[in-house]
């Protein structure tokens, strides 16, 4: 299996930093980050080291107290509310360590949703949820309910759900982090082959040392920076 070309930077970061203001430290000190198209990325750190402040910030959920963000040459910061959430919905998947599905929609639904935020028709929304579906394994659940699901299953629905947009980035936190160790081990060779084949760039936040070092590059967060293995 050929390794990607890590040509096009998709985001880049300077000096990014967070601060609150009922802390002493800041959160994130001075992050300096590229993510090039189709890499592998995982983020490691104790808890507590502002892995998760990371993540949004770099997914532009949360506004840094300094620092430069671009997504595909835009600065989500820069852009109103509006905008940003469609720059987010164009560019970007998340997957989270808990799956967030909505419990009263099928699977089928749940990953259609993003499509139809796009205003795609149902119908292309569906088919394309159901191909999703299909590549995760869940192509025979399409009708079945998070509730009608094992937490495997509900993770693989929502990394459709994150995937059916065919985004340049996926953004994953502690993504196996609530599943047994089979399973988990499962859901992260899903991912990289899925990294693989649509070319996503696929960025993980994870406690686990084992997993990170499957990825194509580590780097651990520590007293609010990034440093390099």
């Amino acid at each position: 299996m050929s390794e990607p070309i890590l040509s096009e930077t998709i985001l880049s970061a300077r000096g990014l930093s967070r601060t609150y203001p009922d802390l002493d430290v800041p959160v994130l000190g001075s992050v300096d980050i590229d993510i090039h198209r189709g890499e592998q990325l995982a983020i490691v750190g104790a808890s507590g080291s502002g892995k998760s402040t990371l993540l949004h910030l770099l997914g532009a959920l949360d506004t840094p107290s300094a620092g430069s963000l671009t997504i595909a040459g835009d600065d989500p910061f820069k852009l109103s509310e509006s905008r940003r959430s469609a720059l987010r919905n164009r560019m970007m998947g998340f997957v989270y360590q808990f799956h967030h599905l909505l419990p009263e929609f099928s699977a089928l639904e749940n990953v259609a949703m993003p499509l139809l935020i796009r205003r795609e028709s149902r119908a292309v929304a569906h088919e394309r949820a159901a191909a999703m579906l299909a590549q995760v394994g869940l192509g025979h659940r399409l009708d079945h309910k998070p509730g009608e699901l094992s937490g495997g299953e509900r993770q693989r629905a929502a990394m459709a759900r994150a995937l059916v947009t065919e985004p340049a980035i996926l953004l994953a936190d502690e993504p196996t982090g609530n599943l047994d160790r089979k399973t988990a081990q499962q859901i992260f060779e899903l991912m990289l082959d899925l990294n693989t084949r649509l070319g996503t760039a696929l960025v993980i936040v994870t406690h686990d040392m084992e997993l990170a070092a499957r990825t194509g590059r580590v780097l651990t967060l520590a007293d609010g920076n990034l440093q390099s293995h």
